[in-house]
C-alpha cells in the first residue's frame, strides 16, 4: 500500500513534483515541462489512481491522505503527508481540496486505434481554453461518447486546470492526437464514420434532423470564439446547427458539445 511519509519541510526534494504550480514556467504539466499528470481533490485523485496512468506520489494534509487508504491500498508509492501551510509554501497556494497526486503519461493513443473501437467521437479543432477541453471531456463521459481525437490548435488535455474541470474524466475518456487537419478526417470516413461539423450558420441542418443516432459518427467542434474553419467545415460530410431563440447566435462550445453528444446517445 502507499507508505506515508511526514514533511516538516517545504524545501524538502522528496515533493519537487509538486512544487511551485502557481509558476508558469514552473508548472510540470505544461507544454514543454515534465509532462506529468497532476489530480487536485479526493474525487479527482481517486479517478487518477483507476487510470493507466502511472502514479508516481500523493500529496496532502493528513485528513485527506486517510480518506483515500481504501483506494492506495494496492499502491507501492509514496504518500507524502503535510500539514496545510508547509503544503502550501510548497505548492505555491493554498489548496482547499487538502490532496494532490502526480503521474506519469500513458502511452499514446493511435488515431486509427480509437477509430476502430468506437462508434461516437468528439472531434475538437482549435479549443484552446483549458476549462472548456475540461468540460468537453467531462461531458463526453456523461453522455456515452466514446473517445475524443484532437485536431489543430486544442490544447493539452492532461494540463491541471483539464484534469480538475473534467472531474477527472479525462483520464478515463480516451483521446488521440490527428497530425494533419483536416486531411485525417480521411480516417473516419474511411471506417464508416458520418462527420457532422456543428456551426450555427443558417444553411445548416437543424440538429433534430440529422439523425445523430444513427451509425457510427463523429462530430466537430471549433474554438471557442470563431468555430470552425472553412477547411474543417468542407471536410465534413455535413453541416449541423443547434436551433437558437432570436438574438443569441451561439453556445459555449462545452454547452454545444454536450446537446450534441445527446443527440448522438438517441436517448
Amino acid at each position: 500500500m502507499a507508505h506515508v511519509v511526514e514533511i516538516c519541510d517545504a524545501d524538502d526534494p522528496r515533493v519537487d513534483d509538486f512544487r511551485d504550480l502557481s509558476r508558469a514556467d514552473r508548472r510540470p504539466d505544461r507544454p514543454g515541462g515534465r509532462g506529468l499528470v497532476i489530480a487536485e481533490g479526493v474525487v479527482v485523485v481517486e479517478r487518477l489512481l483507476a487510470s493507466p496512468y502511472p502514479v508516481r506520489a500523493l500529496f496532502g494534509v493528513r485528513r485527506r491522505i486517510d480518506e483515500l487508504a481504501a483506494a492506495t491500498a494496492a499502491l507501492d508509492v509514496p504518500a507524502y503527508v503535510a500539514d496545510a501551510d508547509v503544503m502550501a509554501r510548497v505548492v505555491g497556494f493554498h489548496l482547499n481540496r487538502g490532496v494532490l497526486a502526480v503521474a506519469d503519461r500513458a502511452p499514446a493513443v493511435e488515431p486509427a486505434d480509437l477509430v476502430d473501437r468506437s462508434r461516437r467521437l468528439a472531434v475538437l479543432e482549435g479549443v484552446g481554453d483549458h476549462e472548456n477541453l475540461g468540460a468537453l471531456f467531462r461531458n463526453a463521459a456523461a453522455l456515452g461518447v466514446d473517445g475524443v481525437l484532437l485536431g489543430a490548435g486544442c490544447s493539452d488535455p492532461l494540463y491541471r486546470r483539464s484534469v480538475r474541470v473534467s472531474m477527472g474524466h479525462v483520464l478515463r475518456v480516451p483521446f488521440a492526437h490527428l497530425a494533419s487537419w483536416p486531411n485525417d478526417l480521411k480516417l473516419l470516413r474511411d471506417r464508416g464514420f458520418r462527420v457532422a461539423a456543428l456551426t450555427p450558420r443558417a444553411d445548416a441542418k437543424p440538429l433534430r434532423d440529422a439523425a445523430l443516432d444513427q451509425g457510427p459518427v463523429a462530430v466537430l467542434l471549433g474554438s471557442e470564439g470563431p468555430g470552425l474553419t472553412e477547411q474543417a467545415i468542407a471536410a465534413a460530410d455535413l453541416a449541423v446547427r443547434i436551433p437558437m431563440a432570436d438574438g443569441v447566435d451561439s453556445l459555449n462550445v462545452a454547452t454545444a458539445g454536450a446537446i450534441a453528444f445527446h443527440a448522438m446517445s438517441g436517448t
